[in-house]
């Protein structure tokens, strides 16, 4: 099916706006995303799908009582039928003075940003040739090296989605963009041991894209860990790779969500003002950057959206807020509603988180370690950390650093602090940045002392 134009989803927005009661407010979204997933295994086309994903939600809000229902088509019928649903599901909901839909001169209290993120060859490539790349990927990897004996996987995906706003509010804003990623996962060895390592590559189209070096990448990450073993206990200076990072950079950033600060569900709960980090640490919110590949110029409910300093030089100045918790902080939105799509009312997310680089690169942040732990991948993070206590424990596989430089590979090692330590334990950053298909930039983080736990 062909990508939907923006005049298609305004016209079903407009005819169930049309059909608005007196004294209750219609929100409509209308999204639909063309989404191309390749995977090849041992030189075979293990999967292929182009998929077409297009839908309705509706909020209807009456008296301070908010409804919500959604269907997973274009039909206008069936979108009215879930117009009336929502409508229906207001009726029974409790009431909440600060439930109402955002209005316009709040949503264009700012100008929006002109973001390009859209490119049309995600679409004109031909499939045949998004297959290929994937078959190409996976033989690039295995060339990079004779101890690389397979490949786990070899993918290639990518996503151009559409969708339109309008409310009774006057609301009345539309988006597109797309993204295109290729991955793979190596597998290398010496005698029984096999250990694995990732790659990728990321731009707005497949012409963007870089396989030689996501196999660079995956190759390196894989070989390097060969001869792992589990490592002495200790307490060490850790260095924790971009890729590690950006997740590390996502939890502090869900603990900067209204949302959960208004559930007490945050260790950042009547922190507001305080110092929570090193003083050299300043956590970004950029939607308006358009490196991000979930930068756009509107959040999830038309807002327009802003550069947001989340933590600024370790003080913790501002929490990511929707019409709702903004309303109900006092805050004021900060155009970060967040949808997964038509199936969900808006909530709260971040979508374009970065660090503040430093100067210096990773190798001379290594340079000046005597020993310390390097951690390239980490295990079990979402079950081991907790952005309401902050308690950290994970598993970790990476390298020693020893006299400046990176050492012999360790595996299997636990990493223990609280996330509020880890914070106050920056000190420094590195000017490595990595931009990722996530919702976070990568960058090398050192932080001056964790417990290690190994052999």
């Amino acid at each position: 099916m062909p990508e939907r134009s923006h005049d298609e989803l305004y016209a079903i927005a407009d005819a169930l706006i049309a059909d608005a009661q007196d004294g209750e407010q219609v929100e409509v979204y209308v999204g639909s995303r063309v989404d191309t997933d390749v995977d090849v295994v041992n030189a075979t086309l293990h999967s292929l799908t182009v998929a077409t994903s297009e839908g309705v939600g509706i909020r209807v809000i009456n008296d301070h009582r908010q409804g919500y229902a959604s269907v997973g088509s274009l039909d206008i019928d069936l979108a009215r039928d879930a117009l009336a649903q929502a409508r229906s599901n207001a009726r029974w909901a409790a009431p909440d003075e600060f439930i109402g839909l955002v209005d316009l001169a709040t949503a264009d209290a700012l100008p929006a940003a002109e973001l390009d993120v859209y490119d049309p060859a995600v679409l004109s490539v031909p499939t045949a040739d998004k297959v290929e790349m994937a078959f190409k990927l996976e033989q690039d990897t295995l060339a990079r090296d004779p101890r690389i004996r397979g490949i786990e996987t070899s993918a290639y995906g990518d996503v151009v989605g559409s969708s339109v706003i309008v409310s009774t509010e006057g609301i009345r804003v539309a988006s597109r963009r797309s993204a295109a990623s290729a991955s793979v996962v190596a597998m290398a060895g010496e005698g029984v041991e096999t250990r694995t390592g990732y790659g990728f590559t990321v731009g707005r189209s497949p012409l963007a894209l870089d396989l030689s070096e996501a196999a660079d990448d995956a190759a390196e990450r894989t070989l390097r860990l060969l001869g792992a073993k589990q490592g002495p206990s200790a307490t060490l200076p850790i260095v924790f790779d971009p890729l590690v990072s950006a997740s590390l950079i996502g939890l502090i950033a869900a603990a900067c969500n209204g949302e959960a600060l208004i559930k007490g569900r945050s260790m950042f709960v009547n922190r507001l003002g305080e110092a929570v980090a090193a003083g050299g640490v300043t956590l970004i919110e950029d939607p308006t950057d358009a490196r991000f590949f979930s930068a756009g110029a509107r959040d999830g409910e038309g807002v327009v959206t802003r550069r947001t300093e989340l933590i600024s030089e370790g003080v913790f100045a501002a929490a990511l807020n929707n019409a709702y918790t903004g309303r109900r902080s006092g805050a004021g939105t900060t155009g970060s509603a967040a949808r997964g799509g038509y199936g969900s009312a808006p909530g709260v997310g971040a979508r374009a988180l970065r660090v503040v680089p430093g100067n210096r690169s990773q190798e001379e942040i290594i340079a000046g370690i005597d020993q310390g732990l390097y951690v390239q991948s980490l295990n079990g993070l979402h079950s081991g950390a907790s952005t309401v206590s902050g308690d950290f424990s994970v598993g970790a596989d990476g390298l020693m650093i020893r006299d400046g430089r990176l050492a012999e590979p360790v595996r299997e090692m636990t990493i223990a602090s609280t996330l509020q330590k880890m914070l106050l334990g920056i000190s420094e950053i590195g000017a490595d940045e990595i931009w990722l298909p996530g919702s976070a930039v990568g960058v090398t983080l050192l932080i001056d002392s964790m417990s290690v736990s190994g052999s």
